[in-house]
Formats: C-alpha cells, sequence, structure tokens
C-alpha cells in the first residue's frame, strides 16, 4: 500500500519564503529504511497513523507508536525499522525551503519567533501530535488523488497549515507574539460604507458618513460613484426600502409606525416611496407577503 507524489511543482510561501513540496508518500513499511540525512534546508515531516516500530535518530532510539510525529530537517541521520507484528504506516511530505525576500524598505528588528523561525530552526523534534495533524494528512492527500476544482490551492493551503500546526507541536499553547496590526482607513473604509447602510437605515446622513470616513462631503459622494456606481441619495432610499421590506412583514407593525421608524413624514410619503421602489403600495406588499403561496415560499 504505497501513495506517492513527486516531481509536483507545488509551491507555497510563509513569510515571503517558498517552500517546495518535493516528494509526498503514504506507506504502509514492510521493510527498513536504512539510515540516512538530506541537505541543507531541507526537511522531513514524518507522521504515524497507525502501526509500531522504532527510528535512530543521530544514534539515539526513539519508539515509534499511533499519533507520533516526527520531523528531521537538515543533516539529520534517521533510520527508521518497522515492527514484524505490526508494521507502521507513515505520512512523509519532503520540503526544500527558499531564501526569506525582504520587502522593499523592510528593516529588520529583533522581535520573537515567528512560524518560519520556528520550523526552521528546529532541525529535529519527536513526540506525539497534539494539533491533528493526521486529519490534515488525510485531506492532503484525498485532494492529490481526486484533483477536484481549486484542489491546487487547497493544497498549498494544507501544506501551509501544516508547517504551522508542525510548529505549534513544538510549544505548549504558546501566545504568538505578534498580531494583525489595526486596519488604517484605505482598507476600512468599504465596511464602515456597507455597515453604515445597512445597519444605520433610520438616521443614514451624508455628513455623518463623510465624517465618519474622515472624508469630504464630495470625496464622499465620489467614493459612493466608484464603490457602488450610485449616489448618496440612491443608497440611502435603496437601504430604507430593503429594511421596509423587512418590517412589513411583521403584521403586527402598523404602515404608520414603519414609516416614522424610517424616519418618513407621514405615511403617505413612505408608502409613495415604497410604490417607486417595488412597484405597488406598501399594504399591497403586506398583503402578498401574508398569503398563503408566500407562506410556503
Amino acid at each position: 500500500m504505497k501513495k506517492l507524489y513527486t516531481d509536483l511543482n507545488i509551491r507555497f510561501t510563509i513569510e515571503q519564503t517558498d517552500f517546495y513540496a518535493l516528494n509526498l508518500v503514504f506507506e504502509r513499511f514492510l521493510r527498513t529504511i536504512p539510515s540516512h540525512s538530506h541537505g541543507s534546508s531541507s526537511y522531513e515531516i514524518h507522521y504515524i497513523p497507525s502501526g509500531y516500530g522504532h527510528a535512530r535518530i543521530n544514534q539515539v532510539l526513539y519508539d515509534i507508536v499511533p499519533n507520533t510525529l516526527y520531523i528531521t530537517g537538515p543533516h539529520v541521520e534517521h533510520a527508521q525499522v518497522p515492527s514484524r507484528e505490526d508494521p507502521m504506516c507513515e505520512y512523509c511530505v519532503y520540503l526544500k525551503v527558499g531564501k526569506q525576500r525582504k520587502k522593499k524598505g523592510e528593516v529588520s528588528t529583533p522581535q520573537a519567533p515567528s512560524i518560519l523561525e520556528l520550523f526552521t530552526n528546529t532541525p529535529f523534534w519527536f513526540g506525539q501530535d497534539t494539533q491533528d495533524v493526521h486529519g490534515l494528512m488525510k485531506q492532503l492527500f484525498y485532494e492529490l488523488e481526486n484533483r477536484y476544482t481549486g484542489y491546487m490551492a487547497q493544497v498549498e493551503a494544507l501544506l501551509t497549515l501544516l508547517i504551522v500546526r508542525t510548529a505549534r507541536n513544538y510549544e505548549i499553547k504558546q501566545k504568538a507574539k505578534r498580531h494583525f496590526g489595526p486596519s488604517n482607513l484605505g482598507d476600512s473604509k468599504f465596511i464602515i460604507l456597507e455597515e453604515y447602510f445597512l445597519y444605520e437605515y433610520q438616521n443614514l446622513s451624508l455628513e455623518d458618513l463623510s465624517r465618519r470616513l474622515g472624508l469630504g462631503i464630495r470625496q464622499t459622494e465620489r467614493l459612493l460613484k466608484e464603490y457602488y456606481g450610485k449616489t448618496f441619495l440612491q443608497k440611502k432610499t435603496e437601504s430604507k426600502m430593503a429594511a421596509a421590506a423587512i418590517l412589513l412583514s411583521d403584521g403586527k407593525r402598523s404602515i404608520s409606525s414603519i414609516a416614522g421608524e424610517l424616519g418618513y413624514s407621514s405615511p403617505e410619503h413612505f408608502s409613495a416611496a415604497f410604490k417607486r421602489c417595488y412597484q405597488m403600495t406598501a399594504r399591497e406588499y403586506r398583503k402578498q407577503c401574508q398569503s398563503p403561496t408566500a407562506k410556503a415560499l
């Protein structure tokens, strides 16, 4: 029983560093693997889901049992001998790590080890997996075997996650020392727009929106036109009418109270605006919502 994926151009990136997955294999061992080591920047991730055996790593003997995870990095001598009674099954991923690329203008500063540093600076680790590497390996080989739509993206994502979970095994629930920084206005302005029209339909104001965005009135109008292809007034009406359709489905609410909640000066003004949007009056819409056909849908 052996599944082997080699000579595939599988590359993924962590922290501006390229990883190359040169060999991925799942095998039940009925033979001994003689002592060997790999060259610079090369790492093997070994996971044993079942079976028994032992490994000799840098002249030290380790017992292999189900759920064993071990990593052999550059120049680490290792050999593997399966049990005769219950030979081990093993997933093995062979990786080559490229050089880290620095972003332009980036300045190196002393800081806590990153996932990349934690992985590459640990040439050898042996222990019981605590991060469900088994489930990840099964999904990885499933993707490679079936090649369904999007499998390449899935494989790259799973291999990235494999590095993270492997590194997490080295530490016991250590809190990360690096975190997402606060978003800047350029990144968050679209969320401000979306949430403003979605949740604040009662009191929509171009001046208020401009203040939240930190933009002038004309800049805000331009942004709305670029993002939605609509003016503020069009978005305001659209937002109020979307809310009105939901509120009208509640038969206990009067049309007058809905008009007031949405900021219309009278039920007549509200009904006129509603009809322009939905080509029917608010009362007609409510009857349609309460019809047996509508309820069935």
